[in-house]
């Protein structure tokens, strides 16, 4: 049986990376500092901490994986790198945080060809698989736009503990790729705009310039020298109002709506589909699962539209999350 390590196993969405695991006939390891918190997992569990690399080393001996589900990953994404390096194994996370995944980028690309996946999950995995999926035969793009359609947004404690910390590396300035670069610039408001989603969605008011991973992981390996992501302003609003999600979180709908544009061509692909964490775990397990049997397409520190054959990838992620090309022009 393969062992898939999972740290962070008790949190919200390692509770779902660990379902799936199950599902799929892998045996998940539950990873994580609260003894009493991984017993309930009804896992197999080692207590570990990033603050002991021997711990680390001793909890992934024997497994074939690591999965990181705990953030903020600004401080634990490059402990578990370096103990999966040593242990020669692929890490896998699902960081949404922008600076933790270019820091990953940064510090492990030149170190290792054992396979690094960073944002392998809904924000930063999904939309970079979407553009490399809309892009095609085309070598490159001018510009590439990710709007989220979320029908609410209820954050978890990790959610709102990774936004700190991000808020607080940014010392309060907002970020976007332009030119070809991050760049960092003092706003008090973002852009209103209104984009037209697929139906059911139909029109919606979206922030521009709303920051998420996909401005690390698709210019990662993509020449497209204009990144930008939006999101519906009811959602933006939720996260803004800080209130962490308790029992019986509602699942919130999601259309991700991607355009990538040439010249005067366009083309588009959306994704559709039911509770932003859940979807998570098919991400980062499908991609866990692609590394082990040979299917990955890179070595070493890579996203996942480089990593993994983008379109079939995405059909693989069938019931969670449907996805169309919806025009060409």
């Amino acid at each position: 049986m393969t062992t898939i390590a999972v740290f962070g196993a008790y949190g919200h969405t390692g509770r779902f990376v660990l379902a799936e695991l199950k599902e799929r006939g892998l045996v998940p390891l539950a990873l994580g500092r609260d003894e009493e918190r991984l017993r309930g997992t009804g896992a197999d569990h080692v207590v570990a901490s990033v603050d002991d690399p021997i711990s680390l080393d001793r909890a992934l001996a024997g497994a074939a994986a690591v999965i990181n589900c705990a953030g903020p990953f600004a401080t634990t994404a490059a402990p578990l790198i370096e103990a999966a390096l040593r242990a020669g194994i692929p890490y896998v996370d699902v960081a949404a945080e922008i600076e933790a995944n270019a820091d990953t980028f940064r510090q492990f690309a030149d170190r290792s060809r054992t396979p690094v996946v960073p944002a392998m999950a809904f924000f930063g995995g999904l939309g970079d698989l979407l553009v490399t999926a809309a892009l095609g035969d085309w070598p490159t793009a001018d510009e590439a736009h990710v709007a989220y359609g979320l029908s609410s947004w209820h954050p978890t404690a990790g959610t709102l503990a990774a936004g700190a910390v991000s808020h607080e590396r940014r010392a309060g300035k907002r970020v976007r790729f332009t030119h070809g670069r991050l760049e960092y610039y003092t706003r008090t408001d973002l852009p209103v705009v209104e984009w037209d989603f697929p139906e059911p969605l139909g029109n919606r008011t979206v922030l521009g310039d709303f920051a998420m991973a996909d401005i690390v992981t698709v210019p990662s390996h993509l020449a497209i020298p204009e990144v930008r992501t939006y999101m519906t302003t009811e959602a933006a609003e939720d996260l803004a109002g800080g209130h962490e999600a308790g029992p019986g979180r509602p699942a919130e709908t999601f259309t991700v709506d991607v355009r990538v544009r040439r010249g005067g061509e366009e083309r588009r692909v959306t994704a559709q589909g039911r509770d932003i964490y859940a979807v998570s775990a098919p991400l980062a397990v499908e991609a866990v699962q692609r590394l082990l049997d040979g299917r990955a397409r890179a070595t070493g520190v890579a996203s996942a539209g480089r990593m993994f054959d983008a379109g079939d990838f995405l059909r693989a992620l069938a019931p969670h999350i449907s996805h169309r090309l919806t025009s060409t022009r």
